[in-house]
């Protein structure tokens, strides 16, 4: 089992982002297909230049605070990424950066207060919720789920595994909505049959971290 004091550390966001950076390019072209059909096409691009821009800020990052980390993380997506994408996880960061007692270790418990405060905070900056064929419908879904969970330290790797199997069904399920949000709701019916690439983005991403997570 990972060491509790290893949960969202700064060297654990670091080696989560180079995690995920090589998935998401792994699956980089089916992201931006899906995005031709129903988006501007851009996600994937947004998406690979905030992992490596937060993967830049290894060497800044890595002796400070965490909650001035986590800022620096927010500052630097903000800036550096268009679109939707950088204002959404500029504030997911910010938010997990407000988090009380971060200057303690940050266990299970803890790590998923902030992502459940962090996709909280998404969801209010993007105006968003379920069933709009979004990221929020992993995220908001994953959220629950982790609210659930992040009590039951000895059940940590079965509660993960569910939150994986939530993420992918949720993403699945984005393909027959209607889109709400963005440049997909001008498709109207045509959006239908297509997977949403923020859903499958976020999706790959929770599956990394989990898979990480109950690894170790």
């Amino acid at each position: 089992m990972k060491k509790e004091t290893e949960f969202m550390s700064i060297n654990f966001l670091i080696s989560q982002a180079k995690n995920i950076q090589k998935v998401i390019d792994e699956n980089a072209s089916e992201i931006e297909a899906l995005d031709q059909n129903i988006g501007d096409g851009d996600h994937i691009f947004n998406i690979q230049r905030g992992l490596k821009l937060v993967i830049e800020l290894e060497g800044t990052i890595k002796d400070l605070p965490l909650a001035k980390a986590l800022n620096t993380i927010a500052m630097k997506v903000l800036s550096g990424i268009g679109g939707s994408s950088g204002a959404l996880f500029g504030t997911f960061f910010i938010s997990m950066a407000k988090s009380p007692d971060l200057d303690k270790d940050v266990n299970f418990s803890k790590a998923c207060e902030m992502i459940i405060d962090g996709v909280k905070a998404m969801k209010e900056r993007g105006k968003a919720d379920v069933g709009e064929k979004t990221m929020m419908d992993v995220l908001i879904p994953v959220s629950e789920k982790l609210s659930e969970i992040k009590n039951n330290n000895s059940e940590m790797k079965q509660g993960l595994n569910e939150v994986i199997k939530i993420a992918e069904d949720r993403m699945l399920s984005t393909k027959d909505m209607l889109a709400t949000k963005g440049r997909a709701s001008f498709l109207g019916e045509r959006a239908k049959g297509h997977i949403d690439p923020g859903a499958r983005s976020s999706q790959l991403i929770i599956d990394t971290i989990c898979k990480s997570v109950i690894n170790q």
